[in-house]
């Protein structure tokens, strides 16, 4: 009897994955080898932003409190599950990249955007010193870049990917706000 999900090999994975990459929460590698498990699947060659989208809606409950509207989310959730039985077909022959920063190429399996954004989640992490890249800084880094899949995705549910990138730099900028002035933002 075959399996339902074919098996990846290392060397289809790539000896540097992302999911066992110190510098992710715990969280955030669930995220990843979610979204890796969503990519073989759904028979693609590589993880991209969409994939790791879905993966945070269904794990991340910060994320999901970031997009806001739940009827919007059911939305986006029901796009991204589309994607798998026709939406996204014309995505499987095609190598997501929007050609706006520099190839990543240490993270093999993911397509060259999805490599890249989450380096600059890794780094928005770094950045305010938060220790491991969450959820949300994978997040924004999926809505700063408008050629990600995800972003085509979210734009079909009605949800603007520059507003979510404001609410995401409006709640880091309060954190911020909170920890040198040791008193809850009003």
């Amino acid at each position: 009897m075959q399996p339902r999900i074919p098996r990846q090999s290392a060397h289809e994975h790539g000896i540097h994955r992302a999911d066992n990459d110190a510098r992710l929460s715990a969280e955030l590698a669930a995220v990843v080898a979610g979204a890796r498990r969503r990519a073989v699947r759904d028979g693609d060659r590589q993880v991209d932003t969409a994939h790791l989208l879905h993966s945070l809606l269904e794990s991340d409950p910060e994320v999901g409190a970031v997009l806001g509207d739940p009827a919007q989310i059911a939305r986006l959730l029901g796009y991204l599950v589309q994607r798998s039985i026709g939406y996204g077909l014309r995505w499987q022959s095609g190598v997501e990249d929007s050609g706006a920063g520099p190839v990543v190429t240490e993270t093999a399996g993911f397509s060259p955007l999805a490599a890249a954004l989450m380096e600059y989640a890794c780094e928005r992490a770094a950045r305010r010193a938060a220790g491991a890249a969450r959820g949300v800084d994978l997040l924004a880094a999926i809505v700063a870049d408008g050629q990600a899949r995800a972003v085509e995705v979210l734009g079909r549910a009605g949800i603007e990917a520059r507003q979510v990138f404001a609410r995401l730099d409006d709640s880091e900028r309060r954190a911020g706000e909170c920890v040198a002035g040791g008193d809850v933002p009003r």
